[in-house]
């Protein structure tokens, strides 16, 4: 899998590609979703990640499949994981396999 340079947190991707029309509010949306508002505005302000349970909403809800919201997370949080460990992961050894 390729994976992204710097990539947005799935609720930046939702709020961009859902809500940017303005045809379905947060409230509507939560409610399809069998949600809170509130726990829908975290993911969308990029407050909380998508949790596997929050995938498998959006998945179903838009259609998508829950491996399309569950891999944006991991990759989010990998990139971010790799920035914030940037200065140690230079002291880390790399293993040698022998071919």
């Amino acid at each position: 899998m390729t994976r992204m340079h710097n990539p947005p947190h799935p609720g930046e991707v939702l709020k961009d590609g859902v809500f940017a029309d303005d045809n379905i509010t947060v409230t509507d949306a939560a409610a399809a979703l069998g949600i809170t508002r509130v726990s829908l505005s975290r993911v969308l302000n990029s407050k909380a990640g998508v949790s596997a349970e929050m995938a498998v909403r959006l998945g179903k809800w838009l259609g998508t499949g829950p491996e399309v919201w569950i891999n944006l997370q991991a990759q989010f949080d990998l990139s971010n994981a790799e920035q914030a460990m940037k200065s140690k992961i230079k002291k880390i050894t790399a293993l040698k396999i022998a071919a």
